[in-house]
C-alpha cells in the first residue's frame, strides 16, 4: 500500500454491514493508513459495526441519530475530545420509507417527504456545519449519491428527488467552504448489491440491466467506490471540489441501451 492516508483522521457514517459502500470506502482508507471513528444508530447497528470495525483498528464508535441535534453536537465533542482535530468525514446516510419507493412519485407523502429531504440531504448539511469546526487546516467532507437525482429511475421516487438536492448541497458547501481549503464532494456508484439497494422496488432488475449496458458492462464494485473515496480524501484530492464522481461503469453516459441487449427490439 503507498500509506496516501497515513497521518490522517475521520468519521465514517452509515456502515450497515460488510457489504455497505461506507465498509468498502473504510476498509480502502484503512488500508491506506487512516484512523477511523465510525458512527451507527441503534444497538442492533453497533453490534454489527463492532467486528468490523475492530478489523481495521477502531475501537471509536458513537450512537448518531442525525435528525438529533444534540446527538450529533454529542458525536462530534466526542471526536474533538478523542482527537482534536479531523480530516474527513464520510457520509453515507439516506432514508425514504420503503412503502414509497412504488408506485406513483406523485403519491409521495407530506410526512415521508420532509423526513427523506431530512435524513438524506439536510444531515449532510447539519453535519459538514460541525465538521467544519474541526478542521482548521482544511478537509474532506464526502457524501454519497445516485444517478437518479437527475434521471428518472422507476421506484426510486422521492429519493431521487433527495438526491438531486444534495447534489446541489455538495455544490453550495463546496463553495461555502473553499476559503477554509475544505473540499466537498459526491461519489455516485451504479446500483449495488447493498442493504440500502435491496429496499428499492426492482433492485434485480436494475442491476441486470446496468451491468449489460454500461460501456464497461460492469457495475461499481466496493473496492471501485473505496479507491475514488481514498483518491478525493488523500492529498491527490487537493484541486478537486464541488464534484459529482461517478463511478457507474459509465453508465451515466448512456443515452439509450446497447443495441446488443435487446431493449429496442420490439
Amino acid at each position: 500500500m503507498a500509506d496516501l492516508m497515513k497521518g490522517k483522521r475521520g468519521l465514517v457514517m452509515g456502515v450497515a454491514n460488510e457489504r455497505s459502500i461506507a465498509w468498502g470506502i473504510a476498509r480502502a482508507m484503512a488500508a491506506e493508513g487512516a484512523e477511523l471513528a465510525f458512527s451507527y444508530q441503534g444497538d442492533a447497528f453497533g453490534k454489527r459495526l463492532a467486528p468490523l470495525a475492530a478489523s481495521v483498528g477502531s475501537d471509536f464508535m458513537v450512537d448518531v441519530d442525525v435528525t438529533d441535534d444534540a446527538s450529533l453536537d454529542a458525536c462530534f465533542a466526542a471526536l474533538a475530545e478523542r482527537w482534536g482535530t479531523i480530516d474527513f468525514v464520510v457520509h453515507a446516510i439516506a432514508y425514504s420509507d420503503k412503502n414509497e419507493l412504488t408506485g406513483r412519485f406523485s403519491n409521495t407523502s407530506r410526512a415521508n417527504f420532509t423526513n427523506s429531504l431530512a435524513i438524506s440531504c439536510f444531515s449532510f448539511i447539519d453535519i459538514s456545519r460541525r465538521a467544519a469546526e474541526l478542521m482548521p487546516a482544511g478537509g474532506t467532507l464526502i457524501t454519497l449519491t445516485y444517478g437518479g437525482s437527475n434521471r428518472v429511475t422507476p421506484n426510486y421516487n422521492v429519493m431521487g428527488v433527495a438526491k438531486a438536492a444534495l447534489e446541489s448541497s455538495v455544490r453550495y458547501l463546496a463553495n461555502d467552504l473553499g476559503p477554509q481549503q475544505i473540499r466537498v464532494n459526491a461519489v455516485s456508484p451504479g446500483p449495488m448489491k447493498t442493504l440500502a439497494g435491496a429496499a428499492i422496488g426492482g433492485a434485480r432488475a436494475t442491476y441486470r440491466h446496468t451491468e449489460a449496458n454500461a460501456p464497461l458492462r460492469a457495475n461499481a464494485t466496493l473496492e471501485a467506490v473505496g479507491g475514488t473515496a481514498v483518491w478525493l480524501a488523500s492529498d491527490y484530492g487537493a484541486c478537486t471540489t464541488g464534484e459529482i464522481i461517478h463511478v457507474d461503469g459509465g453508465y451515466h453516459v448512456l443515452g439509450m441501451p446497447q443495441p446488443e441487449s435487446g431493449a429496442d427490439k420490439a
